[in-house]
């Protein structure tokens, strides 16, 4: 059971995917605790979401975690999926205030980084770590265990 969830494609690319969506959600978490005012509850409280510092600190202990975890390919489908879950959140609290008050154009452009990180998010979902991960190494030994 353990080696057909982290399993994963042979492919070498995958890391550029890996590096772009783990890199991303690392230091945005990181940022929730180090600039809370304007990156995690302050931010939060703005848009009008409740509990804003309970969510400051779990979206960033989330983001933060997950994107370790997707940086080195370990566990990555598991990681992929709050992430997944996390940007759909985000395009639907953030963006469609935007899209309501400043049309769908500037809706595309202010949401380029969230479609990339979800696209991002669900490629790794369904791939896994890739040639250079984690998961990848792990498979191999329980193959040969």
């Amino acid at each position: 059971m353990l080696s057909r969830f982290l399993r994963t494609d042979a492919a070498a690319t995958t890391l550029l995917i890996r590096l772009m969506v783990g890199l991303v959600f690392f230091t945005e978490g990181l940022q929730k605790f180090i600039l809370p005012a304007s990156r995690g509850a302050g931010r939060f409280a703005k848009i009008g979401l409740p509990a804003p510092e309970f969510l400051g600190t779990f979206v960033g202990g989330f983001e933060t975690v997950c994107g370790l975890l997707v940086l080195l390919g370990l566990f990555t489908r598991l990681a992929s999926l709050p992430l997944l879950i996390i940007m759909l959140v985000a395009l639907a609290t953030t963006k469609a205030q935007v899209f309501a008050t400043e049309g769908f154009w500037e809706l595309l452009h202010g949401s380029r980084t969230d479609w990339a990180m979800l696209l991002g998010s669900v490629f790794l979902l369904i791939e896994g770590g890739g040639r250079w991960s984690v998961d990848r190494q792990l498979t191999a030994g329980l193959r040969h265990a």
